[in-house]
Order: C-alpha cells, then structure tokens, then sequence
C-alpha cells in the first residue's frame, strides 16, 4: 500500500490545482461550515414546537417500550439482539433513547436533534467536497442545496426519520476517512472507513451501496483508476482489480446488511410479494419515481408524507421516463472524460436510490421525499461543477452568477420553512398532504386516527368514511371506523364494522376485542365474555386484552380467573395505570382493601390525572380507617 501512496497523492492534488476555483479567495473552511450550521439551524428552529406525528412516531418513539423508558441495559441489549418495526437499525433505537433520556417526551427536542444532524451533515459535506476537489465555493454551494432543499425536510421533521440524518451523518464521515485513505493508503486508515461505514449500516441500511459510491468518487475527483492507461479486457480488469480487492470488507458488511434488512422486513411483514404488486408494475413505478424525483428536485412542488403506490401507470409516462433517464445516462457517460463530475453526479444519484426504487416493494408507497436524501447529493454534484463551468466557459460576470445562486439558495430555504411549518402536528401535515394527493386512503386513515385520538369523532368519521370508499375491505378503516361509532355511542353499527373487519382478518386480536367492548356497550356481557376469551386466545401477550378478560370475569362472578388475567395485564404491561387501576378495583370489591392500595398508588404515581384511580384511592383508605 505504502508505494502507490505519493502516486494517489499526486494525482489528487493535480486535479485540484487544474480547478479554477482554487484560485479563488475563500474564507476559511470553519467559516463556511459554521455559516452552513447556522442557515440550516435557522430555518428548522420551528421544529421545537412541533408535535409527534401520528404516522410512525407512535410506533418508533412515543408508544414503543424499547424507546420510550430511555437508557437502559435491557433495551439496549434489545435493540441489538432483536428485530422491532420490521427493521434492524439498534444505533438508530439508541439514539432515541438518548432523546428520551434528555427531553422525555417532548417531540420539539427529538426534532431539534434530527436539525441539528442534518446541519453538521451539511458541514462535513462541505469539508469533505472540498478535500476531493480543492474548490471551496463549489463544495460549499453543493452542500448549502444539500442544508436547503425542501425535499429534506421530510428527514429532519419527522422524528421517525432520525435514521436518515443518523445514517448520513456516519456516511459522511465514511466518506471523510476515504479521503484521508486515498491520500496515504493503509490499513489503519481504511478501517476507520469500514467502521464508519458499519455505524452507518446500524444507523439505515439504505447506505449499503457506499462501496459502489466510493469506486464512483475512485474515478473523479480521486483519479485512482488507471483506465486511461489500460488497453482491451485484461487491462481494464488490472486497473479495476485494486480498487475493488481493497473495498471487500465493505462489500461484505453490504451484503450483510441486506440479509439482516431482508430478514427484519419479511419478519415484520413490510415485504409486499410479487402477487400484491406484479414485477411488471414495480419496474414502471421505478422508472417513473426515478423521473419523479429529478423534477422534484427542480420544481419541489407538492410534496407530501405519502405518495400511493398506483394500480397502474399510463405507459406514455414509462416511455417518457425511460428516455429521459436514457438520455441523461448518455450524456453522463459522453461527458466521463472531459467532465467527469456529471458521470460521477448522476451515477452516484441513480445507484444510491436503487435499494429503496421499489424493485423489493417494502411498504405500500410509490416513493418518498426521504429517500432523496443521500442520492441528491450526486445531482448536487454535477448540477453545481457543470453550471459553474459554463458560467465560466459564457464569461458571465461574477457578481450575476453569486446573484442566481443566492436567489437559489433563497427560494430553496424560504421553501424550506414552509414545508418544514406543516410537519407542524398530524393534522395540518395530513390535510396538506390529502390536498395534493387526493384518495390517499393511507392519510384518510391517518387523518381519521389523529382527530379520533383528540375526541373530533364526528370529522373522524368523514375520513374514515372515505377510506372505506377507496377499498371497503381496508381492514384498519373498518376497526377504526367501528371505534368512532362506538364512541358515539351507536353500538350497533359498531358491531357491524367489527364483524366486517373480522370477515377480512379472522385472527386479529383487535377486532375480537373491539366487538366485545361494543357487546358489551349492548349489555350482551355472555357474548363479550366470548369475544374477550377469544382476543386472548390470539394474543396473550396483550395487556389490554387480559384486563378486559378479567374485568368481564370478575363481572360475571368468576373473582380469582378474572383476578388472574388482571394480575397478568399489569405484569405484561407495569407501567400502566390503568391496568393498576383496575386490579386494585378487583381486589378492593373482593374485600382484599389492604392489597388494593398500592395498585390505587402506584396508578396515580404513573398517570396523576386518572382521576377514578384517586377516587378509589380515598375510598379505599376510607373503608381501612373505618374498620
């Protein structure tokens, strides 16, 4: 390795020199990082108001008991040694713990934090382009679009999304450590790229193609390959050949990545199978979202938390995205010698999105404004060196191209902030959403959730109504459109949806216990009792279900199998108060008043607004004093 390093060296240090831009004055390098932290931090301070979004945040953060008790041993080890959400990411869980253990639950800190690693990516960003290329404007106006675009806002104000600015975060610095490699080359220097590189992969294994990306960078601005000197096959493969044997370390953390990633998402089961989206469907869709997100990139109009994946694609527009990417391969390819930058730009955008492009199908989503996180930095790339040279190349005065790029720069963050304000709570980001993509049944739901949660029933109902429109089978619209009539005290059209959602999923736990808690709303407590029994068989797990079981038990005359399930509930779920709650209820009707007590205390310790719990409290201290 020591031998080839003052050649790699060399060459590197050539290509800067060649660059106009370094003959440019600049301000210091920290100047610039620290101009790029402060734009960035400016625009997403709105963040610390924000709330958890219903959509995932529930899931990942504010209802998961892997994230939500912080720090601790046994979570830790959990989130190493097991699959949660159908992912494995356990530097990702840690992070939210630490957030956790710093702000508790207050979702502004959770989103501060995603803000500011997405300024610091920004930074070193920065540090990194200017390290390869020698040029500190370019490299800085790259990353300043990277810090700037709107189509980032979905990683940095969703809280869910921490895996994006987490993941990049350790990408980067992989990147930076390459660099150094590149330089001087040793093993020293390229374990610290492999192990960058593995946080990255525990962070979000959508950075799996980084191998392929630094082979890209080998070619321009590194100069590492030798092909311009190689004639026919054998000579290709010679100069290939040490690039590649140095990155299978890297290639073999890919690999392992993408079996764990697979293994993790079947598991849970995000993986769509070929009969629910044809290959022929998931191959246009592709091309289409590739089309999709170059001129979301010029034009980041109508963004949305969710685009629906299609039941079908007009074939004009499979035609116009294949000739579009087509072309532009071409030209990156007929360009490689003269402007090597545009190779590297559209390659590293294209190869970077093929894990999330949709050739697995992993949700039910067309695309998604988070995965242009990593991939725009390649458009970056070449969109600011090629522009930067024809500005050159037309001689356009200096102070009108700083002008465009500032204007740019400009309309990117004033864009920026107000995409970033409707991320603001559930309901303003759904309803946005919903305006610019209608009969999205995914955010009809969730809009229906998020207003059923705060007690607007009747407005849940519309939503929920207009799921069932869109697929009257959709199994979450029925329950829940069965919970809002419920809540409204119309019973019996709540058993109707429940007894529908069950013809869909006989099995589901959920449903059977819904459709209990509406029988018994109906005073048909022997059906309920049914319904509860049933619920349990399914899940035993279940907190909520072993406490209704109990609860309707003890109801019904059978105290110690009722005190059991009851018992059970608040060993499966101690941090309940509601669960303590009804236990010490249980006891105290059986006489058991002393025992009563500390379930009565330990509920108002964990919720003191539960209001019954301090009823039953002084009442059961009440019947000890009296005694």
């Amino acid at each position: 390795m020591g031998r080839k390093s003052a050649r790699h060296k060399k060459q590197q240090t050539s290509a800067a020199a060649a660059s106009p831009a370094t003959r440019t004055a600049a301000p210091s390098g920290a100047l610039i990082a620290a101009g790029l932290i402060a734009a960035t931090l400016l625009i997403y301070a709105q963040v610390w108001a924000h709330q958890f979004i219903s959509l995932d945040d529930d899931v990942y953060i504010r209802d998961n008991p892997l994230v939500n008790g912080g720090l601790t041993f046994a979570s830790i080890v959990s989130a190493f040694t097991t699959f949660h959400s159908a992912n494995w990411h356990p530097l990702t869980w840690l992070s939210h713990m630490l957030d956790v253990q710093l702000f508790g639950l207050h979702a502004g800190g959770h989103l501060l934090v995603n803000a500011l690693l997405h300024a610091i990516n920004s930074a070193l960003l920065f540090f990194f382009l200017r390290r390869v290329t020698g040029s500190s404007w370019r490299s800085a106006l790259v990353a300043a679009l990277f810090a700037l675009h709107p189509l980032h806002v979905e990683s940095v104000a969703w809280a869910s999304e921490r895996k994006d600015t987490l993941s990049t975060f350790f990408g980067l610095l992989a990147l930076l450590a390459y660099a150094r490699y590149a330089e001087v080359p040793s093993w020293k220097r390229l374990g610290l790229v492999s192990l960058a590189f593995a946080l990255g992969l525990m962070a979000k294994p959508m950075l799996v193609t980084l191998p392929f990306a630094l082979l890209l960078l080998d070619y321009w601005p590194l100069r590492r390959w030798s092909g311009g000197e190689a004639r026919g096959m054998t000579g290709f493969l010679r100069s290939w050949w040490p690039l590649l044997r140095e990155k299978l370390a890297l290639f073999a953390l890919t690999g392992a990545s993408m079996v764990i990633t697979f293994l993790a998402q079947t598991e849970g089961g995000a993986v769509r199978a070929l009969g629910e989206v044809p290959l022929s469907l998931r191959l246009a869709n592709a091309l289409v979202s590739y089309a999709n997100y170059l001129l979301l990139t010029f034009w980041p109009g109508n963004l949305a938390v969710y685009y629906p994946f299609p039941g079908h694609i007009p074939a004009w527009q499979v035609i116009a995205a294949v000739a579009l990417l087509l072309a532009l391969t071409l030209f990156a390819c007929l360009q490689a010698r003269p402007r090597p930058y545009l190779l590297v730009g559209w390659f590293w955008f294209v190869g970077t999105l093929v894990p999330v492009i949709g050739l697995v199908q992993v949700g039910g989503q067309a695309m998604a404004d988070r995965y242009h996180y990593l991939p725009s930095i390649g458009l970056f790339l070449a969109l600011v060196f090629g522009t930067a040279e024809l500005v050159r190349a037309r001689d356009v005065p200096r102070p009108a191209a700083v002008a465009v790029a500032l204007l740019v720069l400009l309309t990117c963050g004033t864009l920026t902030a107000r995409q970033a304000s409707r991320w603001r709570d559930s309901e303003t980001l759904f309803r946005h959403t919903l305006a610019v993509t209608p009969d999205n049944l995914i955010i009809e739901y969730n809009l229906g959730y998020a207003l059923g949660q705060s007690g607007r029933l009747d407005e849940a109902a519309v939503h929920f109504a207009n799921v069932l429109r869109i697929d009257p089978n959709f199994f979450d619209g029925l329950l829940n459109m069965g919970v809002t009539r419920a809540g409204q005290g119309r019973s019996a059209e709540a058993i109707g949806f429940y007894e529908r959602a069950l013809s869909v999923q006989p099995t589901s736990a959920k449903a059977h216990l819904q459709l209990g808690l509406a029988l018994v709303q109906q005073g048909r407590n022997a059906e309920a009792l049914e319904r509860f029994r049933r619920a349990a068989e399914l899940a035993p797990s279940d907190a909520d279900t072993r406490t209704n079981l109990g609860l309707m038990l003890a109801r019904q005359g059978d105290v110690p199998d009722g005190m059991q399930h009851l018992r059970e509930a608040v060993r499966l779920h101690p941090g309940s108060a509601e669960a303590h709650n009804n236990l010490g209820l249980v006891l105290f009707a059986s006489g058991n008043v002393e025992e009563s007590i500390p379930h009565f205390t330990r509920a108002l310790e964990l919720k003191p607004s539960l209001t019954v719990a301090r009823q039953n409290l002084e009442r059961a201290r009440a019947q000890l004093r009296s005694r």
